[in-house]
């Protein structure tokens, strides 16, 4: 099977969701506070379905459970990574998440480490990326007095900034930023605080201090450092590359061939349009777009004007 496949994404309702997914990307939404975009995904609470080809009307899940051989005959028991586009339009929770050996233990799951590139942000949009205690003693008392001012710390962010968040991370995106997120294939959130918000029924959001204390790193996170190249056509940054991802900006403006250096790529439109040819079948491309490139295709080429973020396991 020499295709990419290209997915049906799910979306997902969230007290801090918007509109912009609709706005942005065309998607049909279920109501104005969508907050996620599960683009590629294999995870039980929100499968991709593929739309063309041989396996169309296919889970990803499935897909993977069953043909193995799309995807490098990984060893990984569950498709290792989930794409996301988010749109927070209010921040969401401060949250950090576990890593595998506590998210499997306590959860049944993966842990998540996640990275952030940042598709658009307004004007003095922030995030929360670390925290300031010196011990998981002095964490647990802020934690404790909800001395949030001086616990957390703040980053001003910007459209094309990248972030990467590994699991222990104490973090949280803020208002009116929109964000393609890959992560290792979990859902597991610890909730530290929440703003005091309530939900639709009135009740304050359940948070999870105990686990949270557990599973922060001490010490501020360290972002990585993107490197870019430009041959021919072609730009490509890599933005991270690490034990559970290595994720690429691909610039394209104007033909380009590739030939794959992973067993598979996941693949996200995020601006203009062009087309990806496999082979003797060329398939268009515009924004909103997420497809897979499986081990079956070797070699292809883009062409048009495109703005995608790869990732890899």
């Amino acid at each position: 099977m020499m295709e990419p496949l290209f997915l049906h994404p799910v979306m997902q309702e969230k007290i801090w969701g918007g509109t912009r997914l609709r706005e942005e990307f065309d998607y049909v939404i279920p109501s104005e506070t969508t907050g996620e975009c599960w683009a590629i995904s294999a995870h039980p609470n929100g499968v991709s379905t593929v739309v063309n080809g041989a396996f169309a009307g296919w889970g990803l899940d499935q897909l993977y459970a069953q043909h193995r051989e799309l995807f490098g005959n990984s060893e990984s028991p569950v498709f290792p990574l989930l794409t996301k586009i988010l749109d927070a339009n209010d921040w969401l929770s401060v949250q950090v998440h576990p890593d595998d050996t506590y998210g499997l233990a306590h959860e049944g799951e993966l842990g998540k480490t996640e990275c952030w590139y940042v598709i658009a942000a307004d004007e003095g949009a922030e995030i929360i990326y670390g925290h300031q205690a010196q011990s998981k003693e002095d964490l647990a008392a802020q934690i404790q007095a909800g001395n949030w001012e001086d616990l957390l710390t703040r980053v001003p962010v910007k459209a094309g900034d990248f972030f990467f968040v590994p699991s222990g991370t104490m973090h949280a995106i803020g208002k009116r930023i929109l964000i393609l997120e890959t992560q290792q294939s979990s859902d597991t959130t610890y909730r530290v605080y929440d703003f005091d918000r309530r939900d639709d029924q009135g009740n304050l959001r359940e948070l999870h201090i105990q686990q949270s204390i557990d599973v922060t790193t001490i010490g501020q996170p360290a972002n990585s450092h993107p490197d870019k190249q430009i041959i021919g056509n072609l730009a490509t940054t890599t933005f991270v590359s690490n034990p559970f991802f290595t994720v690429y900006q691909w610039e394209v403006t104007g033909p380009v061939e590739m030939k794959k250096v992973a067993d598979y790529y996941l693949v996200s439109v995020l601006d203009g349009q062009g087309q990806v040819t496999v082979g003797e079948q060329t398939y268009p491309l515009q924004k909103g777009q997420h497809f897979i490139l499986p081990s079956t295709v070797t070699s292809w080429k883009f062409d048009g004007q495109l703005h995608l973020i790869a990732s890899h396991p």
